[in-house]
């Protein structure tokens, strides 16, 4: 989950894991897979630098741990 701004300053909590889209119209705005849309204040940038943020914390993305053994 992440935490985002709605332009109306209110902060609400996104599942990360139904981010279809990312894009800049110019205001940031987030497709989900169930086709609903969010406009944020935060940049496209910092929406995807939080949500790598999410999947590196519940281990998606399966990144091998830093100094360990890659074999």
């Amino acid at each position: 989950m992440i935490t985002l701004t709605r332009l109306n300053g209110k902060s609400f909590t996104l599942n990360a894991l139904y981010i279809e889209t990312v894009e800049a119209f110019p205001d940031t705005t987030i497709l989900l897979t169930n086709g609903r849309r969010y406009v944020v204040k935060e940049s496209v940038d910092e929406v995807n630098s939080r949500s790598l943020t999410f999947f590196q914390k519940v281990n998606l993305l399966h990144l091998p741990q830093e100094g360990g053994n890659t074999n």
